[in-house]
Parts: C-alpha cells; sequence; structure tokens
C-alpha cells in the first residue's frame, strides 16, 4: 500500500512538473497565435471592466484560442455575437475569446482542480469540480448579461431627455444629423450618447441614416430605442416635420416611465408583506401578547 501511494505522489509531481514546463514553453516562445484575432479594426482589445477577463486573456490566447476556433456552429457563433453586441463588448471581447473563456474555465480549470485532487490526495469532493466547470461555463454569459441591464437602465433614464432636445434642436432649424453631434458633443459620458456616437460615425463612412439607427436598434435591442428609430426612419422616408415626431415620442416615452413607475411601486409595496409578516408582526404580537400571557399564568399565584 505504501509503494502505490508512493507511485501516486510521484505520478503527481511529474504531472504538475509536465505542466509547469508545458506553460512556460508557451508562454516564452514565439506565440505565431497571437495576432489571430480577427478584430474588426485590427486594434487591440480595450482594457475589460472585468478583472478576471483581464487576468485570463492572456492564458486564453495561449491554450483556448485554437480550440474556440474549432466551435463551428454557426448558430452559437450567431448567439454570442448578438449577446456581446447587445452588452457593448464588442471592443473588449469577440466570439473567439468568449468561446475561450468558456473553455478555460469551465474545462482546462476543473480538469486540472480533478487531478491535482487525485494526485495529491487533496480530499475535495469531485462534485465541487463539476459545480466550478459550469459556473466557469456560464460566466462570460453572466457577465455580459450584467452589462445588458445596466445599459438598459441607463439608455432608459436618458432617452425622454435625449429626445427632448433632438426635438427642440431640430425645431430650431437644425437637420437631425447636426442636432445628434451637437447632442454628443455636449453630453457626458453615457451608453446613448456613445451610441450616437456610433451613430454618426457609421454615417461618416458611408452608411445611410436609416441603416445607422438600425444598427444602433440591434445593438441595443430594447424597445424604446426600436420605437425611436422606426418613428426617426419614418418621419424621413416620408417628409414629415421629424421635430413634432420627436416631440409626440418624448411625451410618449414619459407615459410609458410614469407606468414603469407606478408597477415597480406596486411590486414594491408587495414585496414589503413578506418581511412584515416574517419580521415586524410577531414582534407586535409579542410585544402585545405577552403581558396577558404572563398575567394568566402566573397572575393568579401572586
Amino acid at each position: 500500500m505504501l509503494d502505490f501511494d508512493f507511485l501516486i505522489l510521484i505520478s503527481g509531481l511529474g504531472l504538475a512538473a509536465w505542466s509547469v514546463y508545458l506553460f512556460l514553453n508557451v508562454v516564452f516562445s514565439n506565440n505565431t497565435d497571437v495576432d489571430a484575432l480577427a478584430w474588426a479594426s485590427g486594434d487591440e482589445p480595450q482594457k475589460s471592466k472585468s478583472g478576471i477577463i483581464n487576468f485570463s486573456r492572456p492564458l486564453v490566447h495561449n491554450f483556448t484560442l485554437q480550440h474556440a476556433r474549432r466551435v463551428k456552429s454557426e448558430s452559437y457563433r450567431e448567439k454570442v455575437r448578438l449577446l456581446i453586441l447587445r452588452a457593448g463588448l464588442s471592443r473588449e471581447i469577440n466570439v473567439d475569446e468568449y468561446i475561450g473563456l468558456q473553455i478555460l474555465w469551465g474545462v482546462m480549470f476543473p480538469m486540472l482542480l480533478v487531478v491535482l485532487n487525485f494526485a495529491l490526495q487533496l480530499g475535495y469532493p469531485y462534485w465541487l469540480c463539476i459545480v466550478f466547470g459550469f459556473a466557469g461555463v456560464q460566466f462570460p454569459a453572466f457577465y455580459c448579461k450584467q452589462e445588458i441591464k445596466t445599459r438598459y437602465v441607463s439608455v432608459i433614464a436618458d432617452l425622454p431627455f435625449f429626445t427632448d432636445l433632438l426635438a427642440l434642436s431640430t425645431e430650431a432649424g437644425l437637420e437631425l444629423i447636426n442636432a445628434i453631434q451637437r447632442i454628443v458633443d455636449k453630453a457626458e459620458d453615457s451608453v446613448l450618447a456613445n451610441e450616437f456616437a456610433i451613430v454618426l460615425k457609421d454615417i461618416k463612412l458611408g452608411q445611410s441614416r436609416s441603416e445607422a439607427l438600425r444598427n444602433m436598434a440591434e445593438r441595443l435591442d430594447i424597445p424604446e430605442i426600436t420605437s425611436f428609430c422606426s418613428v426617426v426612419i419614418d418621419a424621413g422616408d416620408t417628409g414629415a416635420s421629424i421635430g413634432s415626431v420627436l416631440k409626440d415620442q418624448s411625451v410618449q416615452m414619459r407615459m410609458e416611465r410614469f407606468v414603469r413607475a407606478e408597477k415597480a411601486g406596486a411590486k414594491a409595496s408587495q414585496m414589503v408583506l413578506l418581511p412584515m409578516m416574517v419580521f415586524i408582526l410577531p414582534a407586535v404580537f409579542i410585544m402585545v401578547f405577552a403581558p396577558v400571557i404572563i398575567q394568566f399564568f402566573y397572575g393568579g399565584s401572586q
């Protein structure tokens, strides 16, 4: 039995040494796949807001990127592309890196934990590795969905104000593109201002106004933005006054925001009932009936 344990220990140490050798060999060798990511502009990706992605990017480029390219499912790649696009992360991460992150955290690290647990007899339950692998696969999607929620809140809060400014600017005589340019120049950093800046950039690169607005609606995938873009495109096609159309759209958006606030208030009042019943009502009953109960049990004997 001692010889078998010793053999397992030696095998684990040998495997660990071989892993370190492969890691150092990949890191310090001339990697021909460093520039293999197909970025549209050819620039380096921006630094991510997630520290985990910044930490994982060198590992993804060196270990899992070549495996990510072997995933050829067009439907899955399109789903990932839309998720990244709607999260506003197109300059931080692309489809290959997204899949590479899933392979790194969902497959390779759990396999490494299983090997180390077996070789070094760490005693951890193996189901933890399965849970870690599932969480690793879901991490990129979770990060993208959180960014989508953040962008949604920011856009919904800014859209009525931006629509009012556009309506006032166009009624004052500015053309719609010039009005958007002025608002982008004056606005502080916000999701909607950045999206309008992308619209202006697309138009300067040769796209039509309608196509640039449709692309913005696809990037955000928010019903209010889709309605806004459709109204502006229809007004431009039919020759209607964009200023009056935007003013009507702003009134409708404010009414919808008021309705959403009412729904949120009603939902909050319902959610308050549970902690009230669990924590407040028992305390009230104790304060009201405790003296009566004590008097009932001990009052006659005094």
